[in-house]
């Protein structure tokens, strides 16, 4: 069985972080492994508490599961501070493995800014240049390119020059207003659109978090990066159109939708 490891912060209310990513890569048949880097007080309405893990603790995690069972793809969130970035990025460095997904959860769908200047920093000098694949929404890809982002062709522009500067695959997500659910895959100068319907699903928490285990499960097993994000978006649109309504807010999506077992019931 190919193995996912996601390193990321808890969701005690079970619809982003690490516990969407486990249930992500379990429905898409990898064996899903975590590094906590933070607990979170949160639900459907918002975060009320954030309580971070030490960097000696991170490591330890990290390096109890890569002398044990190795990942054959590794996602990372949203991390917060600059010390437990760097200390995935060494953790990283010596056990080289391959399928490395960044989300770089920086700044929310509102506009705010989720890290500190000093953290994003850390994550673009240390961390991103290790990545197989990157994965900003609209807001995350103008902090990381420089540009901002008011077409479709400023996603094409916006999307080269994160490839180029950190050496690595972007998928430039679609929506806030550029375009309907359309991806963008960029790989240097080489480019490909992945078109997605909207669905008008008001409980979306989590989708960030979804999207990039689902490419990093898709990776881990091995195909290729084009079809892995294509099965990725089918899987979360699946998880979407499934109407999950729990909550007073932006509630979680059904991650189990397409799972049936004699044990479901």
């Amino acid at each position: 069985m190919k193995t996912a490891l996601t390193i990321a912060g808890s969701d005690c209310s079970g619809g982003a972080g690490i516990q969407a990513d486990i249930k992500t890569m379990t429905a898409n048949g990898v064996y899903a492994m975590s590094a906590i880097t933070a607990l979170t007080a949160q639900n459907t309405l918002g975060v009320t508490d954030i309580m971070e893990v030490t960097p000696y603790f991170l490591e330890k995690q990290l390096d109890a599961i890569f002398s044990d069972i190795f990942p054959d793809a590794v996602k990372i969130g949203m991390v917060s501070s600059s010390s437990l970035i760097q200390t995935i990025a060494q953790c990283l460095k010596k056990y080289r493995p391959k399928n490395i997904v960044i989300d770089p959860v920086m700044v929310a769908t509102s506009g705010a800014k989720l890290i500190s200047d000093d953290a994003i920093s850390t994550l673009k000098n240390d961390l991103l240049p290790l990545a197989t694949i990157v994965t900003p929404n609209i807001p995350e890809a103008e902090v990381l390119s420089g540009v901002k982002i008011a077409s479709p062709q400023d996603m094409k522009v916006a999307a080269m020059r994160i490839s180029y500067s950190y050496q690595c695959a972007v998928l430039c997500k679609g929506g806030h207003s550029i375009n309907d659910a359309n991806d963008l895959l960029c790989n240097h100068d080489s480019f490909h659109w992945i078109l997605g319907e909207r669905i008008h699903n008001p409980n979306t928490h989590g989708t960030g978090c979804t999207l990039s285990s689902a490419i990093a499960s898709n990776l881990a097993k091995g195909y290729s990066m084009l079809f892995a994000i294509e099965k990725a978006k089918k899987y979360i649109s699946g998880a979407l159109s499934a109407m999950l309504d729990l909550g007073k807010g932006s509630g979680p999506m059904d991650h189990a939708f397409d799972i049936h077992s004699e044990f479901e019931h």
